[in-house]
C-alpha cells in the first residue's frame, strides 16, 4: 500500500472523526441525545519481506453510549414524578380551598351558631332571628360553593383524561413509525440508526411520563405493554385507548380500550383506575379516587349530619306562633345511579338516609348475581348480600331492593356525594324559627303574647359540639376540621415525596448523562485532535506526491 492510500485512510478517519463530534457538538442540549464515538480499527498490514508493513486505519461503525439499564431507571424516575406532579396540581388546590380559616366553611359554620347563640340570647328579637337566617343561608352557600368547586375540579379532570389518552395515543403511533423506519435503516444497512434509536427512546421517555408503559423488544421493534397487561402497540399495530363515561358513574370518564366480539363486532371495556398507574394519568386517576372522591363525601357528610341534627331538635321546638318546628334545612336523597347496561325493566334502588351518625362517608357498589344483591363498600370494604324485595340498613342509609331485577344489572350508591350541593334553607319567614321549648305555648287570645324562651335555641346551639358524627366520635366542627386535616395531610405527603422524587430524578439524570451526556469541553479537545490527524494524513499524501514526483524526474 503506497503512502498516499495511507494517508487517504487517515483522512477519511479524521473527517468521519470530525463529523461525529461536530454532530455532538450539534447536539448537547438535545433531549435524549446520546452521545457518538467512530469506532475505528488498523486496516491491518501486508507481508514486504522486511515485515509487515500496516496499511493505515478504517473506521468500523459509529456507536451511542448507552446504558439500557441507566435510560429505564431514569424512564421510572420520571414516570413515577409526573404522577406526584399531576396529583400534587390538584390536591393543593383543594388545601387552598379549605386550609384558609378566614373563609369558607369553618367561619360560616361558626358564624352560624353564633347566631344561634343571639337568637337564645333574645328569642323574641327580630333582628336576631333575620341574621340567623342570613347567617345560614351564608353556611348553605358556603357549602354548595365548596362543593361546586370540587364538581368542577371533577370535570376537569375529566377533560384532562381526555387530553392525555389522546396524547398517548399520538406518542404511540409515532413509536410505531420510528418503528418501522429503524427496520428500513437496519435492513439498508449493517450499522445502527443511532440518531433514530435515540428519537424512539425519547418517545418512550415521554409517553412514560403519560402513563406506566413497560417495552420490550422483539426483532427490534418496541411492544408497549401498560402496567395493567394491556397492550398498546404490538408488532406493527397501535390499540389505541379510549374515553367514555364510566358505566357506573356517568359523570366520571373512564380509559376503555375495544376488543372485536364473536359476532365480528367491537365492543369497549373500561379499565379498572386502580391499575392504571405511573404519568399524570395514573397522578390524576389516584387523586380522584383517594383524594376527591373522599373529600367530597365528607363534605356532604357534614351537610346531612348538620341539617338532619338540626332538623331534629328544631322540631322539638315551637316557633313564635306556638306551632312545632318544620324542617330548617332542605336535604337531599341519597344519590343512586342504575348501571348502564341495567335491563330496562329492572325495578328502582331506593335509598333513604336513616341515621346520620353512622354514615361513613363511603360509596357502594351494587350487583345482582342471579341470586343475591351483593353490596360492597368502595374503595375498600367487604360485600355483603341481600335478598331481592328486602330492605336492610347500612351504615346509616336504608337500602329497599327490588323484586324484579335482571342478573348483573348494577348501581353505585353514593349517599353524601352530592349532599353538600342540595343542602339548602328550608325556612324564609325568622318567626317560624323554633327557639321555645314546648312549655311556652302561643295563645291564640293574646297574639301579642309569643312564647319567648329560648329552651330550644341553647340545645341547637349545644348542637355545634355535640358529636352528631362519626358514630358518636365527631362534632359539626370536629368533622370539618378532620377534612381540613385529610387534605393538609395528603398535600403534605406528595409534596415530599414529590421533593424526594426530584432528587432522585436528577441522580439518575446525572449517572446517565455520566455515560451518555456531551462533555463540551471533551469535544473541543477532541476537535483538535482530529484536526492534527487531518493534516498529518493530508501530509503523507503531499509526500507521496513528492516521492512521485522524484521518480519521475530520475528517468530524464
Amino acid at each position: 500500500m503506497n503512502l498516499a492510500n495511507l494517508g487517504l485512510s487517515g483522512i477519511l478517519a479524521a473527517q468521519n472523526r470530525l463529523q461525529t463530534a461536530g454532530h455532538n457538538i450539534n447536539n448537547a442540549a438535545t433531549e435524549g441525545y446520546n452521545r457518538q464515538t467512530v469506532l475505528v480499527e488498523t486496516a491491518g498490514a501486508a507481508n514486504h519481506g522486511a515485515g509487515y508493513i500496516g496499511r493505515g486505519v478504517k473506521a468500523v461503525t459509529v456507536q451511542r453510549a448507552y446504558d439500557n439499564f441507566l435510560f429505564r431507571q431514569l424512564v421510572q424516575a420520571r414516570s413515577d414524578g409526573a404522577s406526584l406532579v399531576a396529583y400534587g396540581n390538584e390536591i393543593t388546590q383543594i388545601n387552598n380551598l379549605f386550609a384558609d380559616p378566614s373563609v369558607g366553611v369553618s367561619p360560616a359554620l361558626q358564624k352560624f351558631f353564633d347566631g344561634v347563640q343571639a337568637v337564645a340570647s333574645a328569642p323574641a328579637d327580630a333582628a336576631a332571628r333575620q341574621e340567623l337566617l342570613g347567617r345560614a343561608n351564608s353556611l348553605v352557600g358556603q357549602l354548595n360553593d365548596a362543593n361546586r368547586f370540587l364538581d368542577e375540579q371533577r370535570n376537569n379532570i375529566n377533560t384532562q383524561i381526555n387530553t392525555v389518552v389522546k396524547q398517548i395515543n399520538s406518542y404511540a403511533e409515532r413509536i410505531l413509525d420510528v418503528n418501522r423506519q429503524i427496520t428500513v435503516a437496519r435492513a439498508t444497512s449493517d450499522h445502527e440508526p443511532n440518531d433514530l434509536l435515540d428519537q424512539r427512546d425519547q418517545l418512550y421517555s415521554e409517553l412514560t411520563q403519560l402513563v406506566d408503559v413497560r417495552v420490550s423488544e422483539q426483532d427490534g421493534r418496541f411492544n408497549l405493554v401498560m402496567g395493567n397487561g394491556q397492550v398498546l402497540l404490538g408488532g406493527d399495530a397501535v390499540f389505541p385507548l379510549h374515553t367514555v363515561p364510566s358505566a357506573d358513574d356517568p359523570s366520571r370518564m373512564a380509559v376503555a380500550y375495544t376488543v372485536q366480539t364473536p359476532g365480528g363486532g367491537r365492543a369497549t371495556i373500561e379499565m379498572d383506575d386502580h391499575r392504571i398507574s405511573g404519568g399524570s394519568l395514573g397522578g390524576l386517576l389516584s387523586y380522584r379516587r383517594e383524594a376527591l372522591d373522599s373529600v367530597q363525601n365528607e363534605l356532604g357528610r357534614l351537610a346531612v349530619g348538620l341539617a338532619t341534627a338540626f332538623n331534629a331538635q328544631h322540631a322539638e321546638g315551637i316557633d313564635l306562633q306556638g306551632n312545632l318546628g318544620v324542617a330548617f334545612f332542605d336535604i337531599g336523597a341519597p344519590k343512586v345511579l342504575p348501571g348502564g347496561s341495567n335491563d330496562a325493566a329492572t325495578g328502582a334502588l331506593h335509598v333513604e338516609f336513616v341515621d346520620a351518625n353512622a354514615l361513613t362517608g363511603q360509596d357502594y357498589h351494587v350487583k345482582f348475581d342471579g341470586v343475591d344483591f351483593v353490596i360492597t363498600p368502595v374503595p375498600d370494604g367487604q360485600p355483603i348480600n341481600a335478598a331481592p324485595g328486602s330492605t336492610i340498613t347500612l351504615d346509616g342509609i336504608e337500602i329497599t331492593f327490588p323484586a324484579g331485577a335482571a342478573e348483573n344489572d348494577t348501581w353505585q350508591i353514593q349517599p353524601t356525594r352530592s349532599s353538600a350541593a342540595d343542602i339548602a334553607v328550608a325556612i324564609s319567614d325568622p318567626a317560624k324559627i323554633a327557639a321555645a321549648s314546648p312549655g311556652d305555648a302561643y295563645d291564640p287570645a293574646n297574639p301579642e303574647a309569643r312564647p319567648s324562651n329560648s329552651d330550644n335555641a341553647l340545645k341547637l346551639a349545644a348542637l355545634q359540639i355535640e358529636k352528631v358524627l362519626g358514630n358518636q366520635t365527631m362534632s359539626l366542627n370536629e368533622a370539618f376540621s378532620q377534612i381540613v386535616n385529610k387534605v393538609g395531610v395528603l398535600t403534605q405527603q406528595n409534596q415530599t415525596a414529590a421533593k424526594a422524587q426530584s432528587s432522585l430524578i436528577q441522580q439518575n439524570l446525572s449517572a446517565q448523562q455520566a455515560l451518555s451526556g456531551v462533555n463540551l469541553d471533551e469535544e473541543y479537545m477532541k476537535l483538535d485532535m482530529y484536526q492534527q490527524q487531518f493534516r498529518a494524513a493530508s501530509r503523507l499524501i503531499d509526500v507521496s506526491s513528492t516521492l512521485f514526483d522524484t521518480l519521475l524526474g530520475l528517468r530524464n
